[in-house]
C-alpha cells in the first residue's frame, strides 16, 4: 500500500510539471550545476585516496599567476600619476572677492596605489592578497627598484616607507572584514579602517624618522599635509569603488577557474 501511494504521488507530481524533464538548460541551471561541482571539490579537497590531507595554504598555478599579476599592478600604480580635476566651492566666494571660472576648478596629482591595494585584497582575499603585497615589498627591498624613489634595503630609512609597510596590516584588516560579505556596509567599513590604518602607520613611521634625523616641526607638518591631507578623501572614495568592483569580479573568477 505504501509503495502504491508513493507511486501515485510521483505520478501526480509529474503530471503537475509535465515539462520538467524537457526544459532547456538555462543559464541559472548551468550556474547551479557549476556550484554543485565546486562544492563537491571543496568537500573532497581534504581527502586524497582515502587519506586526510593536512590543512595549509595551497597555491595552484592559476592562483600564482594572479598573485604575480596583482604584484605587477602595484608596481604600475606606483609610477602612475593621475591628474584629477573637479569642481569646488572657492573660499573667495564667501569673502566677497570676485571669482573666475578657474577658482571653481581644482586639480590634484593622485597616485592610485592605495586603491590598487584594496582592489587586490578584495579580489584575491586576505591570504593571497597579502602574499601579493609582501611579494611587492620583497621585490623592492632586495631585487628591483619598484618603489617611487628607488629600492634597496636602505629604503627603510625613507619617510614614505611606513606607508608601504602599512599595506600588509591594512590588507589583513580589509580581508578580515570582507569575509562577512561584500555588502555596502562591510565594504565601507573595511575600506575606512584599512585606509586609516595606512595613513596612521605612515604618519607615525615618518614622525619617528623625523625625530631621529632631527627634522623640524614645520617639515613634519608639511610632509603630513602633502601625504595624508586631502588625499585621504580620494583614497577612501577610489578604494570603495575598487573593492565594489571586485564584488563581481570574484564571482567571474570563481565561476571560470
Amino acid at each position: 500500500m505504501r509503495e502504491h501511494k508513493e507511486n501515485t504521488e510521483n505520478i501526480e507530481n509529474s503530471d503537475n510539471n509535465p515539462q520538467e524533464d524537457f526544459r532547456p538548460k538555462s543559464i541559472r541551471y548551468k550556474i547551479k550545476q557549476k556550484i554543485k561541482q565546486r562544492l563537491s571539490k571543496v568537500k573532497t579537497k581534504g581527502k586524497v585516496r582515502g587519506k586526510k590531507v593536512k590543512k595549509g595554504l595551497h597555491i595552484g598555478i592559476g592562483s600564482t599567476a594572479l598573485i604575480v599579476f596583482c604584484t605587477f599592478l602595484i608596481i604600475v600604480a606606483t609610477f602612475l600619476r593621475l591628474n584629477i580635476t573637479h569642481m569646488i566651492i572657492p573660499l573667495k566666494l564667501f569673502s566677497g572677492n570676485a571669482c573666475t571660472l578657474d577658482d571653481f576648478m581644482f586639480t590634484i596629482k593622485y597616485i592610485p596605489q592605495i586603491p590598487i591595494i584594496m582592489f587586490i585584497v578584495g579580489l584575491l582575499g586576505r591570504r593571497f592578497g597579502s602574499i601579493s603585497i609582501i611579494l611587492y615589498l620583497i621585490t623592492g627591498l632586495f631585487f628591483l627598484p619598484v618603489f617611487a624613489l628607488g629600492g634597496g634595503i636602505h629604503y627603510v630609512t625613507e619617510y614614505s616607507f611606513g606607508y608601504l609597510a602599512a599595506f600588509v596590516p591594512a590588507g589583513i584588516i580589509l580581508g578580515t572584514i570582507l569575509k562577512n560579505g561584500y555588502t555596502y556596509k562591510n565594504i565601507a567599513k573595511a575600506v575606512f579602517w584599512s585606509v586609516i590604518t595606512i595613513h596612521i602607520i605612515g604618519i607615525l613611521y615618518m614622525t619617528g624618522l623625523a625625530i631621529l634625523k632631527h627634522a623640524g616641526i614645520n617639515f613634519v607638518l608639511n610632509w603630513i599635509n602633502a601625504q595624508s591631507g586631502i588625499k585621504i578623501i580620494y583614497d577612501l572614495i577610489f578604494s570603495f569603488m575598487a573593492v565594489f568592483v571586485t564584488k563581481y569580479l570574484r564571482v567571474m573568477l570563481w565561476f571560470y577557474m
